[in-house]
């Protein structure tokens, strides 16, 4: 039996099952983890719930922000519907709710002891050991299965706050556990977020209030923990500083990266490319 765990895949079905064949994936032996993001942009959303939703306990899904905003236009805010979503689909599919509920019920942070890896869609701040995190993510899993999901995912939108407190309370702290999970990429040492910055290390220049990629921070209190994540496609395949990101572009044209945890081979299948890098602000 092997583990596998793979990058955003946002609705590459065929690239999906392609990379599947390539790694020779055994259904009944394997294990398959997903950073989340299994939705939206691409062309087949539809296919690629489905296919994790059958795959039952031969999979590990957690949340990316695109799944979450497939669940709050499902529950009928509309108005955050982007020209670019393809999200139709599923929300006409006959076994919509089934799947709706699938997909409510992932985590947001997943932990194997025994394989001694972590699995998050966008990032942990600095000042979050895993424990900690773990506390968070069960939190915010608890009221996104509870009678108020769906005032949740109104809420969910936004940017601020910036800055994290034990003593936040309500819809502002739960923002703020939502946006690390699923869209942190860089903030200062303090944990504080900057959400509007998407491009590779790279290429910023930036040094205002220390931001950093958040697994870069000296003092990362998750440091030792092996942590594979998503979400960053202009960062790419990186396996550095104990973290792994395999957000590797398919939908824009790069690949679909598979690490095998057992032995952390890294295997990769060119894609086609679904949108135009910098269409759409992912």
């Amino acid at each position: 039996m092997s583990t596998y765990a793979i990058g955003d895949i946002q609705g590459c079905y065929t690239e999906l099952q392609q990379l599947l064949t390539l790694i020779n994936f055994d259904v009944k032996e394997d294990v398959l983890w997903c950073t989340g993001d299994l939705v939206n942009r691409g062309p087949q959303s539809l296919s690629v719930l489905r296919f994790f939703k059958q795959l039952n306990e031969r999979s590990i899904v957690v949340l990316g922000n695109h799944d979450l905003h497939l669940l709050a236009v499902a529950n009928g805010h509309d108005e955050y519907l982007k020209p670019k979503d393809t999200l139709t689909e599923i929300l006409q599919a006959p076994d919509r709710e089934e799947l709706l509920l699938w997909l409510r019920q992932r985590p947001l942070l997943h932990r194997d002891v025994q394989l001694g890896f972590s699995l998050v869609h966008a990032g942990l701040p600095p000042q979050w050991d895993i424990t900690t995190a773990l506390h968070y993510a069960q939190e915010l899993q608890t009221m996104l299965q509870s009678d108020s999901y769906g005032e949740f995912l109104h809420s969910m939108y936004g940017n601020k706050p910036k800055n994290w407190s034990p003593q936040l309370i309500g819809w502002k702290r739960l923002r703020y556990i939502t946006n690390c999970f699923t869209r942190l990429r860089y903030c200062n040492e303090y944990g504080k977020l900057a959400l509007e910055k998407k491009d590779s290390p790279k290429k910023t220049t930036s040094t205002v209030d220390k931001k950093k990629p958040w697994f870069l921070h000296e003092n990362r209190a998750s440091q030792e923990e092996q942590i594979i994540f998503g979400h960053w496609s202009t960062l790419g395949l990186y396996m550095e500083n104990n973290v792994y990101c395999l957000d590797t572009g398919c939908l824009w044209g790069g690949t679909l990266t598979a690490l095998r945890l057992e032995d952390k081979q890294i295997f990769r299948l060119p894609c086609k490319g679904e949108c135009i890098p910098g269409e759409v602000d992912k």
